[in-house]
């Protein structure tokens, strides 16, 4: 006895309506299986964009946070009129900024707008169902 493996791209078009039908709960099966695998490749993108946006959030929080005391030891070395002190203290507080306005940009560029390009499940699940609507509107 030869067993017959189906393949999802075989002529159907010679096939029962009973055939069809038993068909049926097989094909809801793999759409549901093919929609949770898609909603578990989704989340993991997420959680990883979403992480390394944590990542660079708090890098950057951490340079604001150290340009406060650069800030205040730029005022205590301007009192003391030392010029080339609080010139110090100037840039140090220049450089500060200037990552975090780059851990900032990092992180929209590179992980802010990846989260903001996937496709969500739902909206995948959403055009299968208009698919399969559209298919039963026509019998």
């Amino acid at each position: 006895m030869t067993e017959h493996k189906k393949s999802p791209l075989r002529d159907r078009a010679d096939d029962g309506l009973f055939t069809l039908i038993g068909d049926v709960p097989q094909l809801v099966k793999n759409l549901i299986t093919a929609e949770l695998n898609a909603l578990k490749k989704y989340v993991g993108q997420l959680v990883k964009h979403g992480g390394w946006t944590l990542i660079f959030a708090i890098a950057a929080l951490f340079f604001l946070f150290w340009t406060v005391p650069a800030f205040l030891a730029f005022l205590i070395i301007l009192l003391d009129l030392w010029m080339p002190l609080w010139a110090s203290a100037l840039i140090v507080l220049g450089i500060g900024v200037v990552m975090i306005a780059v851990c900032g940009l990092w992180a929209y560029v590179r992980h802010v707008r990846a989260i903001i390009k996937l496709e969500s499940p739902g909206a995948a699940a959403r055009a299968d169902a208009a698919i399969v609507k559209e298919f039963a509107d026509e019998f």
